[in-house]
C-alpha cells in the first residue's frame, strides 16, 4: 500500500509510526556494499541566468511549495530552464484533488495549469507542466508511468529569477541528471522540508540506500535515515555522485513499512521534454560542489540505512 506524501497524507501517518521510522537507521553502508554505477551523470546545460549567491537566495531546492485551491505542501527539488523560462521542479501529485492514497497519476484528479503555487517567503510561481495532466491529456495507458511518473514544473516569475539559487541545500550539486537509476544497494541523498518536523533543520539532510527499482524502472524503493513524511514530496535525491536522480513520490506502509517510493528523474524528465510543451527542459546543476558529508557534519549524520533493503 501506497499513499502520496505531500501535506494531504497527515490523516494517514500516525505519530507513532514517524517515531518508528525514525530509529530505522542502521551502519553506513558498507563500501563492497555499493553498486557500480551502470552509466556516467549527464551534465547539466549551462544555465543562462546569473543565479543569487547560495547564503541569501530566496528560491532553490529545498523551499516549501503551497498550491492555491487545493492540493498541499510540498518541497522543491530541482531548479529547471526552457525557453528562457526558469522552473522549480515538484511532485505531480502536489496539485491533486483527490484522496490521499489516490497514487494513480492517470485517473487521480488534479488542479489545471496555471495554477498559482506560493513559494516560501512570499513569492508566487505558476504550474507550467504535471505528468498526470499530461499523460490524462494522452491517454496514457503505461502502468510504470502511470504509476510512478510524478512530476511538475512550476514557473518562477522573471521578476523573481535573480533571487534563484540551484544548489540543493547541506550536500551541494546537482551535478547534472543521472542516468543510473537507483539499482539495489545504491546510495542516495535528499532534503526534506516538511513543517512536521517543526523547523528542526537537522532533520531534513539524509542518506538513503535503494531496495531497487519499482514500475519497470519508473520509480525505485527508497530507505532514508528517517523517513520522507508529509511535506517532503517532490523533494530531490541525488546518487552517490551528486547527480540528481530521483523525487520523492509516496509513502510505502506495504509490503516494506515507511519505505519511501520516489520518482526516477530522467524518465520523467524525459517524458516532459517529449509531451509538455515547454521545449527541452534542463536541470541546473548546483554552484557548490556536491559533498555527501560537510566538513563539521559527523558521518552518522547522514548514514546510510543497512538491514531490510539489502536483505530483499
Amino acid at each position: 500500500m501506497a499513499a502520496r506524501s505531500g501535506v494531504r497524507l497527515r490523516g494517514v501517518l500516525t505519530a507513532a509510526a514517524v517515531t518508528a521510522a525514525v530509529v530505522i537507521v542502521g551502519a553506513v553502508l558498507p563500501a563492497t556494499a555499493q553498486p557500480a554505477h551502470a552509466a556516467p551523470t549527464v551534465p547539466a546545460a549551462p544555465a543562462g541566468p546569473a543565479w543569487a549567491p547560495e547564503s541569501s537566495a530566496a528560491i532553490h531546492p529545498g523551499v516549501l511549495l503551497s498550491s492555491t485551491g487545493g492540493g498541499g505542501q510540498c518541497t522543491a527539488n530541482f531548479v529547471f530552464t526552457a525557453g528562457g523560462r526558469t522552473f522549480l521542479g515538484q511532485a505531480a501529485h502536489c496539485t491533486a484533488t483527490g484522496e490521499a492514497t489516490d497514487t494513480n497519476g492517470c485517473t487521480s484528479t488534479t488542479l489545471p495549469l496555471g495554477t498559482e503555487v506560493d513559494i516560501a517567503g512570499g513569492r508566487k510561481a505558476t504550474l507550467a507542466y504535471s505528468s498526470w495532466a499530461t499523460m490524462q491529456g494522452r491517454g496514457e495507458t503505461d502502468r510504470g508511468a502511470c504509476s510512478a511518473n510524478d512530476f511538475a514544473l512550476v514557473e518562477i516569475a522573471p521578476s523573481d529569477v535573480a533571487t534563484v539559487n540551484p544548489t540543493m541545500p547541506f550536500f551541494g550539486g546537482p551535478t547534472g541528471v543521472s542516468r543510473s537509476g537507483l539499482p539495489k544497494g545504491a546510495q542516495t541523498y535528499t532534503y526534506g522540508n516538511s513543517p512536521l518536523r517543526g523547523g528542526v533543520s537537522a532533520l531534513s539532510p539524509k542518506g538513503g540506500v535503494s531496495n531497487g527499482d519499482t514500475d519497470g524502472g519508473w520509480g525505485h524503493e527508497v530507505y532514508t535515515v528517517n523517513p520522507g513524511v508529509p511535506g517532503d514530496s517532490g523533494s530531490g535525491y541525488l546518487d552517490a555522485d551528486g547527480g540528481a536522480v530521483a523525487i520523492l513520490s509516496t509513502l510505502n506502509l506495504a509490503p516494506l513499512p515507511v519505505s519511501n517510493g520516489v520518482a526516477d528523474l530522467a524518465r520523467a524528465l524525459a517524458y516532459a521534454n517529449a509531451y509538455g510543451g515547454l521545449g527541452t527542459i534542463s536541470l541546473v546543476p548546483g554552484t557548490r560542489a556536491f559533498t555527501p558529508n560537510p566538513p563539521g557534519v559527523p558521518a552518522t549524520a547522514v548514514a546510510v540505512p543497512a538491514g531490510p533493503p539489502l536483505g530483499g
